[in-house]
């Protein structure tokens, strides 16, 4: 893959990267469309990543279906699927690894110590691999999106980070790969996550400004639902993740939580905006 992506640089074509795990659906998918907005050329990766899962994760059973997610996107018209093994991303003295100290230790970071510096690690060794120009990610993923930036101002990397918006389900729940493992009452139950952003949301357009109650709003919303539990619901700057105690009247804020419904650990999130929709 990395022949190809020089030989498109030097034949003057963009480069727009989709990074993913695969079992692939509409999210991913308005991700690779996006990219085909704004790119000469599309490379969308499939790679289960193994340091970004804790010890006790799903790694082993995360849903895998490669034939299937490389017959779809070359139906959407992808021009290159990149399908490494484990092998050719860690071989056996793998000992580099990249972190964004501070930032991964917050929000999932706490409950899932070593996730982030998975993802900055491979994103990176990704990036280098396809230098691309664009590289696409949503918005349900927020806390990766923020640290992804970070990496890339940091070291300096020549690659824009577009992060487009979170798809969802008629009902209001995010789209996710992890939703499949959810049975069909735990599915209803899930929904309980947008509800209660949505409050959230309705709470701070009707002037609410304290920290405390729109997160009190939020838990006693999830806590009404027998199937939910909270693994933890905050409000934080959109650059730094520090905790909020009362929002500013210009300043944006994330809203983030993560719950467990039965056994399935889901995210969800938006962004308060004054006077704006997220």
């Amino acid at each position: 893959m990395k022949t190809v992506a020089r030989k498109l640089r030097r034949d003057g074509r963009s480069i727009g990267f989709v990074p993913t795990m695969g079992a692939l659906h509409e999210g991913h998918l308005s991700l690779i469309r996006r990219a085909q907005q704004m790119a000469d050329t599309v490379i969308v990766s499939i790679f289960v990543n193994p340091i970004q899962f804790g010890p006790s994760e799903d790694f082993e059973v995360y849903p895998r279906d490669l034939a299937r997610d490389a017959e779809l996107i070359a139906n959407k018209g992808v021009d290159y699927l990149f399908a490494p093994n484990i092998d050719e991303m860690y071989p056996e003295d793998f000992v580099t690894y990249v972190a964004t100290e501070g930032l991964d230790k917050r929000l999932c970071g706490s409950s899932r110590p070593g996730h982030f510096r998975g993802v900055t690690t491979i994103v990176n060794k990704l990036f280098n691999v396809i230098a691309p120009d664009y590289a696409f990610f949503g918005q349900k993923d927020a806390q990766q999106t923020i640290i992804i930036r970070r990496m890339v101002r940091d070291l300096c990397m020549d690659t824009e980070v577009v992060v487009c918006p979170t798809v969802r389900e008629s009902d209001g729940l995010a789209l996710s790969s992890r939703n499949q493992y959810l049975s069909p009452e735990e599915r209803q139950a899930a929904r309980v996550l947008s509800r209660s952003l949505q409050l959230c949301r309705q709470l701070y357009q009707e002037g609410e400004r304290q920290v405390s109650k729109l997160i009190t709003a939020i838990r006693e919303l999830i806590e009404k639902e027998p199937l939910a539990r909270i693994d933890y619901v905050a409000i934080a700057d959109v650059d730094s993740l520090e905790f909020l105690v009362e929002l500013d009247e210009e300043d944006p804020a994330l809203v983030a939580l993560a719950v467990f419904v039965g056994t399935t650990r889901l995210i969800d999130n938006l962004i308060l905006k004054p006077e704006t929709e997220s």
